[in-house]
């Protein structure tokens, strides 16, 4: 694979770079250790523990029992007063879908959304702990692959990540529903969602550093390659009729039609994390017998439940799998159930 670079806003920002059905992607900072095959070390903000993995994707925190749902990366620049200026970039064509201007009203502070309707799925990116938006940009404008869409910062709420630590957190993953203020007020958070859809809780990532290894090994092209290719922690199978918005938004995931009669069920490959990658509509007799909304999980990769203890995706109960309570949320938000 060939690197070269791409103009954004009079900046060089580095380019992975491939043609025909292999998709074009930038790195989202003007660092480039990482494309330069350099340690983690190089690219990857610690937290306060010094420990670069701390700053990765996963079970990456307080002793493996805290999930961080992206990774973390350095500023290569600061002004005099030791304030990042790294510019942002762009890693995917697509569209600002959300723009949250307040650093104190999330723990992600200033943060943007880009929705990519050009991949297969349409994945979003997601940008936080932002110094400032681009001078200019708004939610609805199209924005380039390596266009500058932000500075770095180290906004959150609380008071904000301590300046030797500013970092962007960069995410890469798929909504969850269209519906998600029914949920959250079903779960009676009792405080306002100021995010909408765009609220980090309806955002479920994969790890963006997996998907650009992947990539740069030629292993996969795409996201469509990159999500066939992954790791199932269970198959679900749930007796509904429903099918959810999530299908419809993401029907590349879909392993077949669904029968012009309509759906008895499914059943859905999750990952470790919960993701519903895989979806097979069912017919009312591969589920005969069941309850409505009944879940049951199947060939369950105790391994990866053991390896994953930041998860609650599949938990043992009298010497079954059943869903955890992560895996329940993912539920409740894609079907809606109460």
């Amino acid at each position: 694979m060939g690197l070269r670079f791409a103009w954004g806003f009079f900046l060089l920002t580095p380019v992975l770079w491939a043609a025909g059905a292999r998709i074009e992607l930038a790195w989202p900072t003007p660092n480039t250790a990482y494309l330069e095959g350099k340690p983690i070390e190089a690219y990857v903000q610690s937290t306060a523990s010094g420990e670069a993995e701390s700053g990765l994707f996963g079970c990456a925190r307080s002793g493996g029992a805290q999930f961080h749902e992206g990774v973390d990366l350095k500023p290569v620049s600061r002004n005099r007063l030791g304030e990042p200026t790294d510019p942002i970039f762009a890693a995917l064509p697509g569209v600002v879908r959300y723009i949250n201007p307040s650093a104190g009203e999330s723990n992600y502070g200033r943060y943007i959304v880009l929705e990519h309707a050009d991949m297969q799925p349409a994945v979003y990116t997601l940008y936080a702990h932002l110094s400032a938006t681009a001078p200019g940009l708004k939610i609805g404008d199209t924005v380039a692959r390596g266009q500058v869409i932000a500075t770095m910062g180290h906004t959150a709420d609380k008071g904000g990540i301590p300046r030797d630590r500013a970092h962007l957190h960069f995410e890469i993953g798929l909504m969850a529903t269209r519906n998600f203020q029914s949920w959250y007020d079903w779960k009676g958070f009792g405080s306002i969602n100021s995010h909408g859809l765009y609220n980090g809780m309806n955002l479920m990532g994969v790890d963006p550093l997996d998907f650009f290894n992947e990539f740069r090994a030629r292993r996969v092209d795409n996201f469509q390659e990159y999500f066939a290719q992954l790791p199932a922690l269970a198959k679900v199978r749930i007796a509904t009729r429903t099918v959810p918005d999530f299908v419809r938004r993401y029907p590349v995931l879909l392993t077949k039609e669904i029968p012009m009669a309509g759906v008895a069920g499914w059943e859905i490959k999750v990952s470790w994390t919960g993701l519903p990658f895989s979806w097979t509509p069912l017919e009312a007799g591969e589920v005969a017998g069941w309850k409505t909304n009944e879940v049951r999980l199947l060939d369950v990769d105790a391994e990866s439940v053991r390896k994953h203890r930041c998860k609650a995706v599949a938990v043992l109960r009298r010497g079954n799998y059943v869903a955890g309570k992560d895996l329940e949320t993912v539920l409740q938000q894609v079907f809606g159930l109460r």
